[in-house]
């Protein structure tokens, strides 16, 4: 990249764009560790949320493949005793 795409690119100059990066990261930093939360807490909170929702989804997976099966139990024999019987009839 050229100069001038990087500086397109990062929003202005290099050393500018660090310069804010280091200045917001230690005000961030000073928030986040006066409400007493670390980094690792925020990662463990995204993984626990990304955990969640996969238990969620196999959850409501094996919720629908049961309700499959309930229904299945049902209607295949059903439908296997109307052919039988529709089968009688259109050999006539």
């Amino acid at each position: 990249m050229t100069n001038d795409t990087l500086t397109r690119f990062l929003g202005g100059s290099p050393g500018r764009v660090i310069l804010r990066l280091v200045l917001m990261s230690l005000l961030v930093g000073l928030v986040l560790s006066a409400f007493n939360i670390h980094p690792l807490d925020i990662f463990d909170g995204i993984r626990n949320l990304v955990h969640r929702i996969y238990q969620m989804g196999f959850e409501t997976i094996e919720h629908i493949a049961g309700y499959f099966l309930l229904g299945a139990a049902v209607v295949v024999p059903i439908w296997f005793v109307i052919r039988l019987l529709n089968m009688g009839r259109d050999s006539r």
